[in-house]
């Protein structure tokens, strides 16, 4: 499965690398990374249909992950599942508006991350066709 990071921040796009590894759980495909640190980047990639799950730093300058997500909830079809990245726990209910399928608070526990993208690498499967 390919997972697309996004960050403008390269020691965020490595935790989140880390953490997930090559598989996040038993039982699931391997990984394969698409990183990105822009923007335009992070959509190009979308819009190709290539991503199964994207993970968006919501810190990230200038374009956050959070209006990342809410745009490409709005204008991806069949978007993959989304996990952002907040700055703090208080910061959730902006992923909520963001329409992310998952939310991780900084600083970022490697085991919380894993279990949140094996989520929704499951999720992917349940919905996408094995090809």
């Amino acid at each position: 499965m390919t997972l697309l990071v996004y960050s403008d921040d390269v020691d965020t796009r490595d935790q989140v690398k880390l953490a997930v590894g090559r598989r996040p759980a038993a039982g699931l495909p391997l990984v394969e990374w698409l990183e990105c640190a822009t923007e335009p980047a992070v959509i190009a990639a979308l819009d190709k249909g290539r991503v199964d799950v994207a993970i968006l730093d919501g810190e990230a300058a200038p374009a956050g992950g959070m209006g990342i997500a809410r745009q490409a909830k709005d204008e991806i079809y069949q978007c993959p599942p989304i996990l952002v990245l907040t700055g703090r726990v208080q910061d959730n209910w902006l992923a909520a508006w963001s329409r992310a399928d998952a939310v991780v608070s900084h600083p970022l526990d490697p085991f919380e991350v894993a279990e949140a993208v094996a989520g929704l690498m499951r999720a992917r499967l349940a919905v996408t066709p094995a090809g």
